[in-house]
């Protein structure tokens, strides 16, 4: 499902709105220069940007007017400085890679009202409030709502809130709604696992707008609704994991702050839901953007938090799994000792696995699941030989993983000095890439290929340039 964008013409240079400073010719030109610099870098044509928009538009479910009204845009942009609106501003800077002041663009301003759900609500009835409003926001592509950035501190706080958090209140009462029961629940459980099984084919970017709509359309109703104490706590815990879905998608199509919001509020409904064991996996997965995003230590803690706080209820995969967030943000953060440490519990944990004894949604981790993070975590500690052994073992069956996976082995190739295996793994995970709309699947491919810059010159990487041309992430990550 996507949504098409019309033609109103495009962007001035405006002369200032109502209490908003006028725009000064040296702004305007600096917007010019920047733009302009970054596609000539890149030696792109204008077709060739337009691509890049519309192949960053496709991530978010947009669908963009025809090229020669794109095309006038862009010339707007460039040769007069022209501001683009906020839905262009988001997709050039997700084309070339680079923030918005990067470009000489500006940060989209708006009311902290309009950015709901970084804190962890008091109440099951803010929690159900406050994720509604975050669906219909995102849904309508509010404001800045999809470029905001992660808030510092508010997933250190949410996991705090959630570890000295009291015992459950009482659900919501309605007198009014839809009289909710127990197969409405499994509804939402079936279609959410529908969901999850295109997300792990297919990247956030293909099915995230349809399940904004569905959650909208469907499950806003549901909390809304008449229930009973029991069907209630099922309930939160199905649209926790909706919720959880709902970030891992926005983290993969790169809206960090939305996922960082979706993240928070599903951890309250889980605490809600009484499902202790999802809410560790939900600190587990912000523990993985934090990652991802650099916040080393941040991702050490909620990993920890995690561990702590379902240690009286924890299964060894679960344990196994935490571990090793735990180790990808110690290795991350350059602790060689902490992280192999890290990494032998979770190989310890995962040995007593008893697949019956776990929850279903966690059953994908098993060896090639935690291979493939110690691939990353010695990758990240510059120890490529080993990075290699692990990483050639990752394979999990699971497309989007599997073409991470891969990314780092032909990062570990490079690293340890092997360049011709390199650029014949990398071309592996291009073939395997090629039905995702993943951003972090283009991050990747782009780490990759600034790492190969000093080689630029060898037959190898000539050879590897000419075949990878016709694949999508490469084209997406120059």
């Amino acid at each position: 499902m996507s949504r098409a964008i019309m033609d109103t013409g495009p962007e001035r240079v405006r002369p200032g709105r109502p209490g908003e400073a006028t725009q000064t010719n040296a702004e305007q030109q600096r917007r010019s220069e920047r733009l302009k610099h970054e596609r000539a870098v890149r030696k792109w044509s204008k077709a060739q940007l337009i691509h890049a928009l519309r192949s960053a538009a496709a991530e978010e479910g947009v669908t963009l007017p025809t090229d020669a009204s794109v095309s006038r845009r862009i010339a707007m942009w460039e040769n007069e400085g022209a501001e683009p609106d906020e839905l262009y501003t988001r997709l050039l800077c997700r084309a070339y890679g680079k923030s918005p002041a990067a470009l000489a663009l500006p940060e989209a301003q708006v009311p902290a009202a309009e950015l709901p759900g970084a804190s962890y609500p008091e109440t099951p009835e803010e929690a159900l409030t406050t994720v509604a409003r975050l669906w219909r926001a995102d849904l309508d592509q509010a404001g800045a709502l999809l470029t905001a950035q992660p808030e510092d501190g508010a997933s250190d706080a949410a996991s705090m809130e959630w570890l000295v958090a009291p015992a459950s209140a009482s659900m919501p009462e309605h007198a009014t709604g839809i009289r909710v029961g127990l197969r409405d629940v499994q509804r939402v459980k079936a279609t959410t696992d529908m969901f999850a099984a295109m997300d792990d084919s297919y990247g956030g970017g293909h099915a995230r707008p349809m399940l904004m709509q569905y959650l909208n359309s469907e499950v806003a109703g549901l909390l809304t609704g008449r229930y009973t104490e029991a069907v209630g706590r099922a309930l939160f815990s199905a649209v926790s994991e909706a919720t959880l879905l709902a970030a891992w998608m926005s983290y993969d199509t790169a809206h960090h702050g939305i996922a960082q919001r979706y993240f928070v509020q599903a951890l309250r409904l889980a605490q809600d839901g009484e499902d202790r064991r999802l809410a560790g996996s939900i600190l587990s997965a912000m523990s993985h953007q934090a990652t991802f995003l650099g916040r080393f230590r941040e991702a050490t803690r909620l990993a920890r938090a995690a561990q702590m706080g379902i240690s009286r209820v924890t299964t060894p995969t679960l344990r196994a799994q935490f571990h090793a967030m735990e180790a990808r943000g110690l290795a991350g953060a350059g602790d060689v000792r902490e992280a192999e440490a890290a990494l032998a519990k979770s190989a310890r944990a995962l040995e007593t696995q008893r697949l019956e004894d776990e929850p279903e949604w966690i059953t994908y981790f098993d060896a090639a699941e935690l291979a493939a993070e110690a691939g990353h975590c010695f990758r990240d500690l510059a120890k490529a030989k080993q990075a290699v052994v692990h990483a050639q073992g990752a394979a999990s069956g699971h497309v989007r993983s599997d073409f991470f996976a891969t990314m780092v082995l032909a990062d570990a190739h490079l690293g340890a000095g092997d360049l011709e295996a390199a650029c014949a793994t990398a071309l592996d995970a291009l073939d395997l890439g090629e039905q995702l709309k993943s951003a972090r699947a283009v991050t990747y491919v782009r780490d990759f290929r600034k790492h190969l810059l000093r080689f630029a010159d060898t037959a190898a990487v000539q050879d590897l340039t000419g075949q990878a041309a016709e694949y999508r992430q490469w084209n997406r990550s120059g």
